[in-house]
């Protein structure tokens, strides 16, 4: 006899309390999620450690991979990975005689923001070239054509009309 995940589901005590874990994929593993901070730390932790094996050792005790770093690592580097503070007091309103700075939007939405401003950037310089490579093979054909007519015209000669020739 095959005993399946379907078969143990019955055999669970029933403690009365509904819960989201009891869904079609409860028993199956979650994707884990990592902090800013805990991704910080780990690299932190990578790039001092210097012994021979003490970097295996590190992404062993924490279960991560090599790819894990470099990817924080690479996210770090860009700016991406940073720790947000909590909530900023407001700014004093100007009395301190420095500038007043407007407010500043979420990161999220301006690298969101950022981000379309790039895709459309890339569409408009790709679309610039497709229409200039559009222009020169229009000029091309055009001249193609002016040059046919040309050789067709000194080759044959023009026939009058009701000639046999």
């Amino acid at each position: 006899m095959t005993l399946t995940i379907a078969d143990t589901r019955g055999l669970r005590a029933d403690d009365g309390v509904v819960s989201s874990s009891d869904g079609p994929r409860a028993d199956q593993p979650r994707r884990r999620a990592f902090t800013v901070e805990y991704k910080l730390r780990m690299v932190a932790a990578y790039d001092r450690a210097t012994a021979p094996g003490e970097r295996g050792a590190l992404l062993r005790r924490e279960g991560l991979y090599h790819s894990h770093i470099i990817e924080w690592r690479k996210a770090r580097d860009a700016g991406t990975l940073v720790v947000r503070p909590a909530a900023e007091p407001p700014a004093p309103a100007g009395d301190g005689g420095a500038p007043v700075s407007p407010p500043r939007r979420r990161r999220g939405r301006a690298s969101a923001e950022q981000a379309e401003l790039e895709r459309l950037r890339r569409q408009n310089e790709k679309l610039a070239k497709d229409l200039a490579r559009t222009q020169a093979a229009l000029e091309i054909m055009g001249k193609a054509h002016a040059l046919l007519e040309l050789l067709s015209e000194s080759v044959e000669p023009k026939r009058e009309p009701g000639s046999s020739r």
